[in-house]
């Protein structure tokens, strides 16, 4: 199985789509720009792409829905369009009025996607929160968005959202309408707007423009209150319709069959919700799955068929991660490292073919990967959904072996950077030069430069115009959006992310130390689950690390009768005093996890490298409020959970 994008053809287009300027002072890149692929728009909104599909392509398929008995459904361009109007006419007859604001707290569903559109088709701006949010979160959120009404998907969002409209009613505010998804909220929108007539829509949708406000995203953040980031029609339709023109073509050309993907980040993220845009705005058909751990996830990948994924590191860890517990299940532990050290050699090859830098892999290589690809790669791509051959993976960044080990299985991972207020993806891997290591190059009609001190500037027409408050908003003539992020250009225009401004590590030596590709790495070995570096102010650096137990159980299972039969301990008191831990351990994990360690360590200089690990115990989950919903580390809350264990890293 080689890189299906080897089979692409360099035409023109995809040439032009590649072109990048650079610009240098002195011997460095400071800014790489991309022009647009298609001119930013100058009317219309989002709400126009359902109607627009039903009279261009009335009976092409754009979405595929699960139904009771757990089928999938198609929806055509025109029954969508018209579910759309429905509903837009019930919110109008609700009372819903053009520059309203509407909040949406739900898991990712067909009924969230159509309620976007719907808010959209009658003038309304929609809020998300996250379905995991405190009623605290949801009342700042609907108090300072001035959301005049919340759709909730369950009892479990209605209760949050009770409690916050309790909250609200006591300080004078006034507090939003509730409709519930469980309780037939989309069928009820749809008979109480049955008189509300077609042209009262059409003049709606007429009213909107590119300026007009499309949502209110709030950031998740890791620290600190989120910030409201208000995002436009032009907004998305320019990242949309760019993105759509560099990426497509390609991924077109090696497909034999129409493209088609599986929505399964929440739509309450920008990625998440850029992606249904796109998807909608280029008539490729999308399902929803409200689910992102792999094992809820698998049954929807390989019931619907998606062609590529767009994801977040921690699926293709884990994916990575199940394919070795599952080959030691198998007692063939062994046969998996040697096929990923086999597809990392084979993607580098690859990837540099792929480039015109170099040859394919030469002849025993790829016979070794004929092997390998019966034995373990078609499983890889099987836990995908079978069909997947290429993926955009965002929100934080990939080892670089991991997304060889993935080219070498045969599925492309294009890594990408953005944020909120860049209305997702700033830049991405091109298709027909993907660098690991890398986030890529700008999107069409965007720009990156490095600033003095190494934070990543953005440009472009996805950028927002600032954050809700006041203060908030950017002045007309500042062209550029500090991101917090520190980052480097190489001579193609490919932007490197190196860490957060935040969260550099400044040791008591005066060492800088980002701990982001440090954090990257370890997490990329089966045995660890998640993991913080830390030692601002400290001596040296150090780590906290969780384990995952699936991964550990079938390791110790693969043990010798007698080795087995070895007592767990600790190794608090060990004489180099490296490693520790917070549960009693069998000495196999603890050395598997120290050479984990050591690999790690072998990459950074001594300064950076991290003296002492300290194994804890339980997860960082969401649930626990250690992980933001995107699934990034909340570092200072873990520091606070974890401050007796941290201590006893410097103790």
């Amino acid at each position: 199985m080689g890189i299906p994008l080897t089979r692409a053809r360099r035409t023109d287009r995809l040439r032009a789509a590649a072109v990048v300027e650079v610009t240098r002072e002195g011997p460095v890149v400071v800014e790489a720009r991309r022009p647009h692929l298609v001119p930013p728009s100058r009317r219309g909104s989002l709400s126009e792409l359902p109607y627009r599909n039903a009279a261009e392509a009335p009976d092409a398929v754009v979405v595929s829905r699960r139904t009771a008995a757990g089928e999938w459904a198609d929806v055509t361009a025109a029954a969508f369009a018209t579910e759309v109007s429905a509903t837009a006419k019930g919110l109008i007859a609700a009372g819903i009025a053009p520059g309203d604001r509407i909040a949406l707290m739900a898991r990712t569903c067909y009924e969230w996607t159509l309620l976007d559109f719907a808010a959209w088709a009658c003038g309304a701006a929609v809020v998300p929160v996250y379905p995991t949010a405190a009623a605290g979160q949801a009342e700042w959120i609907l108090r300072d968005s001035g959301a005049v009404a919340v759709v909730a998907e369950d009892a479990a969002c209605a209760a949050a959202i009770a409690e916050a409209q309790a909250a609200m009613r006591a300080t004078g505010t006034a507090e939003p309408v509730l409709w519930r998804l469980d309780q037939g909220a989309v069928a009820d929108l749809a008979v109480r707007g049955a008189s509300v007539p077609d042209g009262e829509l059409a003049h709606r949708r007429a009213l909107q423009t590119p300026a007009t406000e499309a949502t209110v995203i709030y950031t998740s953040g890791t620290t600190g209150r989120p910030k409201g980031c208000p995002l436009t029609h032009g907004n998305f339709l320019d990242e949309a319709a760019n993105c759509h023109a560099l990426l497509h073509p390609v991924f077109e050309a090696v497909s034999d069959e129409p493209a088609a993907t599986l929505l399964f980040l929440p739509l309450a993220h920008v990625l998440g919700r850029m992606t249904q845009v796109a998807c909608v705005h280029a008539r490729i058909r999308f399902g929803h799955s409200p689910s992102l751990k792999p094992a809820e996830l698998r049954p929807d990948l390989a019931g619907f068929g998606a062609t590529f994924l767009v994801g977040v590191p921690y699926l293709f860890e884990k994916i990575h991660q199940l394919g070795r517990v599952e080959a030691e299940r198998r007692r063939a532990g062994r046969v998996y490292d040697n096929a990923v050290r086999a597809a990392v050699r084979y993607g580098r090859a690859e990837l540099a073919a792929l480039a015109g830098e170099g040859p394919r892999p030469p002849l025993r290589e790829r016979a070794a990967h004929r092997m390998y690809d019966l034995l373990v790669y078609r499983k890889v791509r099987a836990a995908l959904g079978g069909r997947v051959r290429y993926a955009i993976s965002g929100g934080s960044s990939l080892a670089p072996e991991l997304l060889l080990f993935f080219a070498g299985a045969g599925v492309l991972v294009y890594e990408g950077y953005g944020l909120t207020e860049t209305t997702g993806p700033s830049t991405v891997n091109p298709p027909l030069g993907p660098r690991p290591g890398t986030v890529g190059q700008p999107v069409p009609g965007s720009a990156v430069r490095i600033a003095p001190d190494g934070e990543v500037l953005l440009s472009g027409g996805q950028v927002f115009a600032g954050y809700r408050g006041p203060g908030g908003r950017r002045a007309p003539a500042e062209d550029w959006f500090a991101t917090g992020d520190l980052g480097r250009l190489d001579e193609d225009g490919y932007l490197t992310v190196t860490g957060r401004k935040k969260e550099i590590l400044v040791t008591s030596g005066g060492k800088n130390v980002s701990p982001a590709p440090m954090e990257d790495r370890l997490r990329a070995h089966p045995l660890i689950g998640q993991c913080l570096v830390v030692g601002d102010g400290r001596a040296y650096i150090g780590a906290l690390v969780t384990l995952d137990t699936e991964a550990v159980g079938q390791q110790l299972a693969h043990l010798p009768s007698d080795a087995r039969r070895t007592a767990p301990a600790t190794t608090d008191g060990r004489p180099n005093g490296r490693l520790s831990s917070a549960v009693p351990l069998h000495p196999a994990v603890l050395a598997a996890v120290e050479r984990a360690v050591a690999e790690v360590n072998s990459t950074v200089s001594r300064a950076e490298s991290i003296r002492r690990v300290r194994i804890v115990a339980g997860d960082f989950t969401e649930e626990r409020g250690l992980l933001t919903p995107s699934l990034k580390v909340r570092r200072e809350a873990v520091l606070a959970a974890y401050r007796e264990d941290v201590a006893l890293l410097y103790g």
